[in-house]
Order: structure tokens, then sequence, then C-alpha cells
């Protein structure tokens, strides 16, 4: 491919458009990537959009960074931006390229293990005690971070093992508590009754002011390292791991998706991010047209 026009290109970004350097080199080095991709004897006033998009769709399949992808892109737009004021190209191949959709990252859950290593913290003090009725209450009905922060002291239900949550969008839902979060908060509130609290904050600070956000993160993380899980530990960890847990024991999907509070079944799907060969294991061994049939039927 012509030599001659990178060079052109080079002058056209540190001269008319005054690009540093470093961001000159970083096209130059862009386009060059694109070019070994590219066919033999192929000419870059004769690349259509698919071509270009071909080229970027590959470098995400190598396993090339998102920003890494945004880069060649905007080398390529540039480029053929260039050679359009140029007069050396009439249509412009790059103008609707896009970059391949990057997946989200799926968070990690913790194993059984690591979650059952992690709530068995030891000490009655006021701190250690609230701690362990807040990640137990974490991983026991799947709360956002958001949720448990603003949770009153009467949205506990201790007949009927519950709680309610103001969700997104401020719908409200009502979430099953297992025993040993119940038990938890059970020996928490009299702690927070002898504080002078502000209002009626289920979960307070020594000085009696409703739990923050970033000291809730604050304190996991702490209690992640001190228990000396190799893993760091956050609300979105336990939440994922209650979601992936319950989904393993039951594979009722619609079911986790009411108690996680999601209201596309979609979002649930993706966040579970659930092992197919499980799914498949399951489907085989409930499913009636799916069960093998006996040799005598």
């Amino acid at each position: 491919m012509s030599t001659c026009l990178i060079e052109r290109f080079e002058t056209y970004l540190a001269s008319e458009r005054q690009l540093s350097p470093h961001t000159v080199r970083n096209y130059l080095f862009e386009l060059r990537r694109v070019e070994q991709l590219l066919a033999e004897g192929s000419q870059w006033q004769q690349l259509s959009s698919e071509q270009l998009q071909g080229v970027l769709n590959r470098l995400h399949r190598q396993g090339l960074g998102a920003r890494s992808i945004a880069l060649s892109l905007s080398a390529l737009k540039q480029f053929f931006h260039f050679l359009m004021q140029e007069s050396l190209i009439t249509v412009d191949p790059a103008a609707n390229l896009s970059a391949p959709k990057q997946g989200k990252p799926l968070p990690k859950n913790m194993d059984l293990d690591a979650v059952t290593h992690l709530l068995s913290i030891e000490g009655d003090d006021l701190l250690a005690v609230r701690d362990r009725a807040i990640m137990e209450l974490f991983y026991s009905s799947g709360l956002r971070l958001a949720e448990l922060a603003a949770l009153n002291h009467l949205d506990i239900d201790f007949s009927e093992h519950q709680v309610k949550v103001m969700g997104k969008g401020s719908k409200e839902r009502i979430v099953p508590i297992g025993r040993l979060a119940i038990d938890a908060i059970a020996q928490w509130l009299p702690l927070r009754a002898s504080l002078a609290c502000e209002d009626d904050a289920l979960f307070v600070t020594a000085k009696g002011k409703r739990l923050a956000h970033r000291s809730i993160q604050a304190r996991l993380d702490k209690w992640g390292q001190q228990q000396g899980l190799n893993v760091r530990v956050h609300p979105h960890k336990l939440r994922h791991s209650f979601a992936t847990h319950m989904l393993e024991s039951s594979a009722d999907l619609r079911a986790v998706q009411e108690l996680l509070g999601h209201a596309n079944l979609s979002t649930t799907q993706v966040y579970t991010s659930l092992d197919f060969q499980h799914l498949a294991k399951v489907y085989d061994g409930a499913h009636p047209r799916a069960k093998k049939r006996g040799g005598n039927d």
C-alpha cells in the first residue's frame, strides 16, 4: 500500500491539525496495524466499508482492548477524512464504521466456601455485629447497595422472615430473609437501640447516623481482607453470588428475577452468567420431552 499517502497524512496531522507528536505516532501505528490485516495488494483508495469493518471485527476477535479498537477507529476516520479533503476518494468508507460491541465484564461470584468463611466473622462488639448483619442480609436477600443503605428497622418483618425493599424506579418489593440473616439482625437491633439514632435507619454508625454507601463498601472490603479472601469483597459481589447460588440450586430464573428486582428477564440472564452446561443438565433432568426413554417404553 502507498507509503506516500501515510507520509502525507502524517504531515497533515502535525502541520494542519497540529496534533501532538504522541497522537500522530498513535494514529500511524494504528493505520499500520490495520494495513497488516488487509489483503496483499489492497489500496487505501479502493477499500470498502465492509473491508474496514471486517478488520475492526478481526482486531476484536484477536482480543484487542476496547480503548485500542476505539483508537484504530479514530485513526481510520481521520485518515479517510484526509483522503476526502485531498480529493483522492469520492466516498468515505470510514464514515459509518463502528467499534465492535464489547461485552460487559460479568462480575465473578464467590463460591459457597468463600461466602461461608466471610460470614463467619467473630466478635460481639458493635461494629462486628452490625457488619455481620449487613453481610448476611446482602447474601440472604440479594439486595442492592442503595436498597440496603435505605432500609429502616421497621422494614424487617421478623414474624414472616421478610424485608420490604424500595428498588429502582421506586418499585417496592418484598424479599425473604434467611434464618441466619434474621438471627444476625436480631443480635444487632439491641445494640442499635443503645445508640442515639438520628432516624429509623436499620444500619447506623457508632454515632447513630445512617450508614453511607461508601462506608458499607469500605467495611465489606475490610472484612474480605481480614478474613484472608483472595477476592475483593463488595456489595455487588455478594448480590451476584446470591443470584448465582440460587439459580444453581433452583434453576428458577423468574423467581430469581423477582428476588433481584429486575424489570426484564434478560437482565437476570446476563447478570447471573449461568453455565450453559448446568442449564442443559437441569433441562435434561426436568423436561418431560428431554428425558431419555427407557428400553420398555
